[in-house]
Formats: C-alpha cells, sequence, structure tokens
C-alpha cells in the first residue's frame, strides 16, 4: 500500500527513527538548515539498480521534495518512477545497522539489501 501524507502518495517516506539519524549525521557534517537526504538509485549491485544516500541540503526545482519528522527527503526526476511508495527506515539491532529500504518496486533484492531490480 502506498505511503500517503494529507492524502497525497510520497516518493519516498521516512520513519521517525531514521529522520533521527538523519538529522544526527547532519548536524556532525555542519549542516543544521534545511536539513535533507537524497535519495537516488543508480545502476550497479548484484541485483542490477542500488540505491544511493546523501546527506544535503540542496535541491534543485526539477526534484521530488517531501518533508517528514522535520527532514526534507530529496529525489531526483530519474530515481522517482523506481522509489514511488518507498519507506526508509533505520535498523539498529543485532543484524546490523544502517537505512533500511522497503520498496514496493523492487521484484528482487540482494542479501545485502542495497541492490534491487525491478
Amino acid at each position: 500500500m502506498p505511503v500517503t501524507q494529507n492524502g497525497v502518495e510520497l516518493t519516498v517516506a521516512i520513519s521517525e527513527k531514521a529522520a533521527d539519524k538523519i538529522k544526527y549525521f547532519a548536524e556532525k557534517d555542519g549542516i543544521d538548515e534545511n536539513v535533507g537526504i537524497r535519495v537516488a538509485v543508480k545502476g550497479g549491485g548484484c541485483s542490477g539498480l542500488t540505491y544511493d544516500l546523501k546527506i544535503t541540503g540542496d535541491f534543485t526545482e526539477t526534484d521530488k521534495v517531501v518533508e517528514q519528522h522535520g527532514v526534507k527527503v530529496i529525489v531526483d526526476k530519474k530515481s522517482y518512477i523506481y522509489l514511488v511508495g518507498t519507506e526508509l527506515d533505520f535498523s539498529d539491532g543485532l543484524n546490523g545497522k544502517g537505512f533500511v529500504f522497503e520498496n514496493p518496486n523492487a521484484k528482487k533484492a540482494c542479501g545485502c539489501g542495497t541492490s534491487f531490480s525491478v
């Protein structure tokens, strides 16, 4: 089921836990205003496509930008079609730490969790 906010389907939704980690990393990088995370899809990985994350406050007018939990989620036009409905979470459990993607568009994902195919 697509993730929505005020009736609008979000490209990438983020959990509160993921937003807190993004704010933490942004503060460490000296980004205190317009905290955001750029989420992109690039060719590569063992399944064909891989996720790319970058903490930034910069975006262009062609980017899709939504804000949740005080963090802007920025997605470029090319990546948009692969990421609609995706939820970004943060895991710090026994199986490893890091950002986790729940992407309803992924038909196959590899064991590392950062590579997928559609």
